[in-house]
């Protein structure tokens, strides 16, 4: 084949080299602008994964790297006067100038053509003369550009500034340094790469970054090559004390704001673009460098194990995309939470150091006791000094320390999310919710939360909706609590709500969110918009009278739940049901005193809750669920959410309940593992009110490793309450916690130990002899 490769960065080179190698007949032929002295950017950082495929692709170019690395396991966490050091890590790094230097000598061993100080031909010409075309041509790719219809680009910039500086103060470990300042909270990133030098990263909000005067030096144009030097001094400045006497050093340092690639292909005919070309990820998580590698050798690969261009590079995205998409969510919550990094100062040092440790959702709770237990251990033992502490155990997992909204107690922070069953019969429950909500209770959680139960029959989304409206509703509920207070040590709350113009619509399992085929029933919203326009039915714009009558349902029902035994009220204002759609601008195109602004759109909803707080126990927690974001553009938004829970705080809510979306179905969500957990996480942390997180939540570590490190103080779970009604219970045995917080039923506790399984092939002989000193967390530091 004939290749030809733009960008002679590491991914370009090490795709040469290592293609060279597979196959010494391609003919590969490189250009790169700059000359093969010039670098950008001072260190580069492996993870072993990576290594581990280094070495097996090119041992050569694997035993000149490990010539080179510094290599340490310990992050230090400086935040307010202490230092808190976690290990177990494991990282290796080196100067980015060396990384290139080697991957050229290998080139020219190899036979591939470099060419320095040279713009490549162009493209087009490329493609028309090889057999393929790779461009590793970086952030600002011009091949990405000329063939956009094709890659279909999404470049998304980010609200921090940052700035790569090396140092010659040689850090012994990976160091975050959170600064309090006058302007705002700023953040250092630094690690070394050689005996030499370290890599020292400046970033903080773009707020801050003005605050501080930045953006006056950041004004001008900066010649190639040129770093703002008036910029760095004043950093100098800022973070004397974490550079302790050493020295700043620039390398066409300027300030830049994070830009998130993605790509939605990869390749144009036989051209492909990998690394910065193809998708960045944040630096708090890891090394461009390292995905471009990862990606070259992923292309080789391909290119080797299948025949043809195209079967390989469709191959290749296949394999690699995911990969790199997986990264990216990773590196997205991280770039994320440094973005709102000032709403975590005011934790304790300890919950602090376990959030930024956790910050990715890579390493969990459990994962970083495997790492450090000593760690979190220390970090176990602070969480428990501020809850109200179960007597019976010495150590108790998070997620089974008790907790309190107003006065109710729950014995733990498992919450049976509210789940839509569309089992009822006229609105009336039956022996199916007894069961459901009865067996959830049996399994452990703390709170078991009913589905959305309607005010009103015309309230209602479905025929199949359980309601509350009438006092039959409430004594047949009456039963399920009764048993629920009798059985189980769990406390059960009810959802309160109205349809709105999500209304009169079919079973889900015959085709959610469509309408009957008959029998439907006028439906009411904010403003005369339907679900989905010439699909579902338009709904009636809710007048001043018909707000006051829905307003007595909501009050008569919640007197009915309070009679029915429930202990906690919850009021549905998410999802697109009827208070939902007027705090959503999407929903909402009301002219009158409850449209247009926020303040105007909270109108009603506030109105609702003020009328059943008033109705509902003083001694009764009452929380609200919201939609936290629309997911679409010009809706709904986190700054909002942040707002309109502010506003149901001081209105008087125990919690907030942080879901998304659901408002509209041109919603697109980043769904993923925990993705809705931020918002909760925000709106606690800037607000000062208990919240409950949902969202993809499935598994006890996730749940732990969001309330150690204070993104939620419960976590409500639903499919995996369906998938394993005694999942709670379960999530005790496999933790090994036997105390209060997870009490087994009488008759069921013969089963609380796990059952044994099939053959396995333990027990192992022991066959390793721990000498002193080698037992516990893997401590090591950089000290060349």
């Amino acid at each position: 084949m004939r290749i030809a490769v733009i960008g002679g960065g590491p991914g370009g080179l090490y795709f040469a080299a290592l293609a060279k190698q597979l196959e010494p007949g391609h003919e590969i032929t490189v250009w790169e602008r700059n000359a093969p002295d010039d670098t950008f950017g001072f260190g580069v950082v492996f993870s072993d994964e990576t290594l581990g495929g280094i070495e097996h692709a090119d041992p050569e170019v694997y035993r000149l790297m490990c010539e080179e690395f510094a290599r340490w396991d310990d992050i230090d966490i400086h935040f307010r006067g202490r230092v808190l050091t976690s290990g177990g890590h494991g990282f290796a790094a080196m100067s980015r100038k060396r990384l290139l230097e080697i991957l050229q000598a290998r080139c020219l061993e190899l036979g591939v053509t470099v060419h320095f100080r040279t713009e490549a031909p162009d493209v087009a010409e490329l493609a028309a003369s090889h057999d393929l075309v790779v461009a590793s041509d970086g952030l600002n790719s011009a091949v990405r550009t000329r063939y956009a219809g094709s890659f279909q680009p999404d470049l998304e910039q980010r609200a921090c500034k940052y700035m790569w500086l090396g140092t010659d103060k040689v850090f012994e470990a990976f160091e975050f340094f959170i600064l309090e300042t006058p302007y705002g909270v700023m953040q250092g990133h630094a690690y070394p790469f050689d005996a030499h030098g370290s890599t020292f990263i400046a970033e903080m909000h773009e707020d801050v970054w003005r605050a501080a005067g930045f953006d006056a030096f950041a004004a001008r144009e900066y010649a190639p090559g040129e770093s703002d030097e008036k910029s760095i001094a004043k950093i100098r400045e800022l973070f004397a004390e974490a550079l302790d006497g050493g020295e700043i050093l620039a390398n066409n340092s300027k300030w830049i704001s994070f830009t998130t690639v993605r790509n939605a292909s990869w390749r144009h005919e036989n051209i492909v673009i990998l690394g910065d070309a193809a998708h960045t990820a944040h630096f708090s998580i890891g090394s461009g460098t390292k995905l471009a590698m990862e990606d070259a050798l992923a292309l080789v690969a391909c290119l080797h194990e299948h025949p043809g261009v195209d079967a390989a590079l469709s191959a290749y995205e296949a394999e690699r995309k995911p990969v790199v998409q997986s990264t990216q969510r990773a590196a997205q919550a991280s770039l994320e939470w440094f973005e709102n990094l000032g709403q975590y100062v005011d934790q304790d040092a300890e919950q602090f150091a376990f959030n930024i440790l956790t910050r990715s959702r890579r390493i969990t709770y459990d994962n970083l006791r495997l790492r450090d237990p000593e760690f979190t251990a220390s970090v176990d033992g602070w969480f428990a000094g501020h809850q109200e502490r179960p007597d019976d155990v010495a150590s108790t997992p998070p997620m089974f320390h008790p907790f309190r909204l107003g006065e109710l107690r729950l014995a733990n922070r498992i919450v049976v999310s509210p789940m839509d069953m569309y089992k009822a019969v006229d609105g009336m429950p039956n022996d199916f919710h007894l069961v459901h909500l009865g067996g959830k209770a049996l399994g452990g959680a703390g709170l078991v939360m009913t589905e959305m139960v309607c005010v009103s029959e015309t309230g209602r989304i479905t025929p199949g909706c359980a309601g509350i409206w009438n006092d039959a509703q409430a004594a047949k509920w009456r039963q399920v609590t009764d048993f629920v207070h009798a059985e189980s040590e769990a406390k059960i709350g009810l959802q309160l709500g109205h349809s709105g113009r999500k209304g009169s619509t079919r079973l889900m399992w015959e085709g959610i969110d469509q309408p009957l085929r008959e029998g439907n029933w006028d439906l009411v919203s904010c403003s005369a918009i339907p679900y989905r326009e010439g699909v579902n039915q338009v709904p009636r714009e809710i007048d001043a009278a018909e707000m006051a009558e829905v307003t007595r349902q909501f009050v008569d029902a919640a007197r009915r739940a309070d009679e029915a035994g429930f202990d906690l009220l919850e009021l549905h204002c998410a999802h697109g049901y009827l208070l939902s759609s007027f705090i959503s601008p999407i929903t909402n195109h009301r002219t009158d005193s409850y449209g247009g602004s926020l303040e105007n759109r909270l109108r009603y909803p506030l109105e609702v809750f003020a009328a059943v707080r008033e109705a509902w126990p003083a001694h009764k927690p009452l929380t609200v669920r919201i939609s936290a974001t629309d997911w679409i553009e010009d809706g709904v938004t986190g700054d909002d959410a942040v707002e309109i829970a502010r506003a149901f705080a001081e209105a008087g809510a125990a919690a907030i309940d942080v879901s998304t979306g659901q408002v509209a179905p041109e919603e697109r969500p980043a769904f993923g593992r925990s993705y809705q957990t931020p918002f909760a996480d925000r709106i606690r942390n800037k607000i000062g009110i208990p919240t409950i997180a949902v969202g993809v939540i499935s598994s006890y570590d996730d749940v732990n490793s969001l309330l150690l490190a204070g993104r939620a103080d419960l976590c409500a779970l639903g499919r995996v309450h369906l998938y394993d009604p005694n999942w709670t219970l379960h999530a005790a045995a496999e933790q090994d916690y036997a105390g209060s917080g997870a009490t087994w039923p009488l008759p069921w506790r013969a089963g609380q130990r796990k059952p044994q399984t099939g053959r396995t092939d333990g027990p192992k002989p022991r066959l390793q002899l721990i000498r002193a000193g080698e037992a516990g967390t893997r401590r090591a530091r950089w000290r060349p």
